[in-house]
């Protein structure tokens, strides 16, 4: 079922992902990806008075906007950084290895997408920008102005699974030998000319645009630091709860939940099962949006959601 919030952003697996984080209305919980507050506001409604939910954001625009949608609730604070940093955050609010959920909904949202001044979308001409945070770090353009032909081969094939890595690459060196690529639709005209792929419903420059922003923001690399701290936030019976919506950052979902919940032990060693210490429980398998919510929001057809308990 999809929700949409004030803003107008379809919150993908809303119900989905509230049910499945929410087991103590009294809880702490974090909502590691705000956004502009779809899940943190179904969330605020499951809890109880002595509830409290933390939200993180990079985005200054998503915190301006939650922070005034939810400013009259005692219950809610919102933090500007990254999910890596949580952690550090929660042991700030004192609930180090106490937190009873945490949700991760990642990747970018559909505000930052339809803002044309952001740069993440080849629908919509702006400054090739695409940063989460557009006040710190290096921008698309900016990069795509010094990588080698060889890093952004690597990047287009690695992050986006693209086949023609290398031709798009080298298109785009050659490209902005003549100007510098500062724009989304010279970007998404550049690769479309250089890429002779075309799928049905699925636009030539899709699988660059989405690589070159996960590079950019280190998406990656940042869920995997986020994931190593998750253990150390949670309480026992404490819930996870992760929307991808690319096939990378899903796997390495699913194998972080196994790697937990399936711990090796030496061959012959004598342990019954019941002595070995498992710190995840799988809940359930792959959660993937109904033909509802997908025909009323197209961009949820490729979200996958994965539920993890912790057990010890």
């Amino acid at each position: 079922m999809t929700a949409a919030s004030a803003s107008g952003h379809a919150t993908v697996l809303l119900q989905e992902a509230v049910d499945a984080l929410v087991t103590r209305t009294d809880g702490f919980y974090i909502d590691g990806t705000c956004g502009r507050g779809g899940h943190s506001r179904e969330i605020l409604r499951r809890l109880s008075e002595r509830g409290r939910l933390l939200a993180i954001d990079k985005d200054p625009e998503a915190c301006a906007a939650v922070r005034q949608a939810f400013e009259n609730d005692h219950r809610f604070t919102i933090e500007r950084g990254s999910f890596t940093e949580m952690r550090q955050k929660v042991q700030a609010h004192q609930h180090l290895g106490r937190v009873s959920g945490v949700l991760l909904d990642l990747g970018v949202s559909s505000p930052q997408l339809d803002a044309a001044e952001r740069g993440f979308s080849f629908m919509r001409d702006g400054p090739l920008d695409m940063r989460m945070d557009p006040t710190s770090g290096v921008s698309a353009a900016q990069w795509l102005a010094e990588a080698g032909e060889d890093e952004i081969a690597r990047v287009l094939k690695e992050y986006g699974e693209e086949r023609y890595s290398r031709r798009i690459a080298r298109a785009l060196v050659s490209a902005r030998a003549e100007a510098p690529i500062e724009t989304t639709a010279r970007l998404a005209e550049i690769v479309s000319a250089a890429n002779p792929s075309r799928e049905r419903n699925k636009h030539p420059g899709t699988r660059t645009f989405q690589a070159i922003r996960i590079h950019i923001n280190r998406e990656l690399d940042e869920l995997r630091q986020a994931l190593d701290s998750v253990l150390d936030v949670l309480a026992v019976g404490g819930r996870l709860v992760v929307i991808g919506f690319h096939s990378l950052e899903i796997r390495m979902v699913k194998r972080f939940i196994r790697a937990n919940e399936h711990v090796a032990v030496p061959k012959g060693l004598p342990l019954r099962d019941s002595e070995i210490r498992r710190r995840l429980r799988g809940i359930g398998g792959a959660i993937k949006p109904g033909a509802t919510e997908i025909d009323n929001n197209p961009r949820a057809r490729s979200a996958v959601m994965r539920v993890a308990e912790k057990v010890a």
